[in-house]
Formats: C-alpha cells, sequence, structure tokens
C-alpha cells in the first residue's frame, strides 16, 4: 500500500515539493556556510519524495536551534506555506485527507528541519 501511495503522492504534488527542497539545496549550496544545510535541503527532497511509510522524530540540541531559527527566515517560510496550503486542498475530500496528512508533514519539517531523524515505519 505504501507503494501506492507514494506513487499517488508523486502525481499529485510531491514531485513539486521536492523540486522545492532541491531548489533551496542549490540556493544554500552557493557558499561555504551553506554547503551543510543545502545537503540537508537534498536529504529532505528525497524524503519529499515518498513520504509514506516514514515517520519524522524530532530531537535536537543549541545548534540545531540555530540552525533551525537561520532557516526559518532564509527558507523555511517559503517552503512551509506551499505545503500546507495544499495539504489544506486536500484534506477537503475525504479521500485526500491522507495526502493532505503528509503535506503536513513536509511543512512541518520545512519550518524545523534540523534536529530532524527520519525513521521507516514497517507496518504489514
Amino acid at each position: 500500500m505504501r507503494l501506492i501511495g507514494n506513487i499517488i503522492w508523486l502525481l499529485l504534488g510531491g514531485l513539486l515539493s521536492a523540486l522545492g527542497w532541491v531548489l533551496a539545496g542549490i540556493i544554500w549550496c552557493i557558499t561555504i556556510f551553506g554547503i551543510p544545510v543545502g545537503l540537508q535541503c537534498f536529504k529532505f527532497a528525497s524524503i519529499s519524495l515518498n513520504p509514506f511509510g516514514k515517520e519524522i522524530r524530532y530531537e535536537g540540541g543549541a545548534v540545531s536551534f540555530l540552525l533551525n531559527i537561520i532557516w526559518f527566515l532564509v527558507s523555511g517560510i517559503e517552503l512551509a506555506i506551499p505545503n500546507f496550503v495544499i495539504g489544506l486542498l486536500f484534506c477537503v475530500t475525504i479521500v485526500g485527507i491522507p495526502f493532505g496528512l503528509q503535506f503536513f508533514k513536509i511543512a512541518r519539517l520545512a519550518l524545523c528541519p534540523f534536529g530532524a531523524v527520519v525513521e521507516r515505519v514497517n507496518t504489514f
């Protein structure tokens, strides 16, 4: 079921969400200081391509907190708002609720990506 959800996800907006992460990663990688942030963006682009079956757990310390503040001001809002709006649009219908929840998960990740740990959920 996870595979079918991820395929439909790509067609219904997941690809656009991943492209936003890739664009942010390219912009961050322009400077030496931003390369670690850009690499994190590329990692989250792959998560945005197939979010079903993955869970995000937040751990972090002072460094993650400081990076999240910088991220929020520079790129976080620009990535979170479109994902949140698309999630709201999908939640209008009953069939779209699982996809809307995935967009909300990506929007939350877009606000605070540092200190986030992605785990694969094994559901049978």
